[in-house]
């Protein structure tokens, strides 16, 4: 089996979008990429702006590519819209790429979900049911392709118990040699996240930090982050790919460095450089505005 991580923060968007070849099926999870539209009171910087659209290429290529798209919960930065949007992948077209003539795996549209993610969800649905193969919901259900079974777990919360975010699907990809989760949004805060992964055991798991980026309003997730992913890590030996909300702070290294096992970011499981680009937005305007400023990271290179 083969894992292409394809956009993350670590790359410098917002997204945690996967490509998995597993026994000639490709398979496409969280097929969305965007930028915060604010951070620090600040729009998107030049860079942030290029980046984006040069993740959206090569997400357009792997999606070319796929027979399967999935789809864990209906935020931008894990699915593609139908609409022309500020700081999404999206506009018909490219949407239309993405989902023609693809097998659908998507989150239930209507059963746990909050009101602003059913009503993506329906505009989701009127675009893609007249183009997509076929659309499945996805929660808590399993389907064997041609030797390779795909598990989805039931509907678990983004974040926390109780998260106003609504709710997300976690994938398991099992070819027979190998078991692949990747677990989007579920921050590594609650329990049944935590005890599904466990019991599932997986070779590889792909997952987003908590959202320590937020202060106040995260406060004790890096405690709580903590503690679910050593569990993981000890209860399952899993390889550990982890990306997304976490590296939205600039100390990410620091929670890294409290985990049993050292875990990769998209960008070093590729073997290129991390490029938290949000994380150093103020220095990124500073740099527009002709400033010297350090960064730790270069602005040149392939993303």
């Amino acid at each position: 089996m083969r894992v292409i991580p394809i956009a993350s923060e670590s790359l410098g968007v917002r997204s945690l979008a996967t490509f998995v070849e597993a026994s000639g099926l490709k398979i496409l999870i969280d097929s969305g990429v965007a930028l915060g539209p604010k951070r620090y009171g600040l729009p998107p910087a030049r860079i942030e702006l290029e980046t984006l659209q040069k993740m959206r290429k090569k997400l357009q290529g792997y999606a070319k590519r796929a027979d399967v798209v999935i789809i864990s919960h209906y935020h931008y930065d894990h699915h593609t819209p139908f609409f022309e949007g500020l700081y999404e992948s999206s506009s018909e077209a490219f949407a239309k790429e993405i989902y023609g003539g693809k097998l659908l795996f998507i989150k239930h549209p209507k059963e746990n979900i909050n009101f602003s993610q059913r009503k993506r969800a329906w505009a989701f649905l009127k675009n893609a049911e007249p183009i997509a193969k076929k659309i499945e919901f996805a929660d808590g259900k399993t389907f064997d392709l041609g030797g390779v079974r795909l598990e989805f777990s039931p509907a678990v919360p983004h974040g926390r118990e109780g998260s106003k975010l609504g709710f997300v699907v976690m994938t398991l990809i099992d070819d027979g040699s190998q078991r692949i989760i990747h677990a989007s949004d579920i921050q590594l805060l609650n329990r049944k996240a935590v005890e599904w992964i466990i019991e599932k055991n997986p070779d590889v798991l792909i997952t987003g930090g908590p959202p320590t980026y937020l202060g106040k309003r995260a406060e004790g997730s890096w405690e709580t982050g903590i503690k679910n992913l050593n569990e993981i890590i000890h209860e399952t030996n899993a390889e550990i790919i982890l990306d997304h909300h976490i590296v939205r702070d600039r100390r990410y290294l620091e929670f890294f460095d409290e985990l049993e096992g050292r875990p990769k970011t998209f960008a070093r499981f590729l073997k290129v450089e991390d490029r938290p680009l949000e994380a150093y937005r103020r220095e990124l305007h500073r740099l527009e505005k002709g400033e010297s400023v350090e960064l730790p990271f270069s602005l040149g290179g392939k993303p």
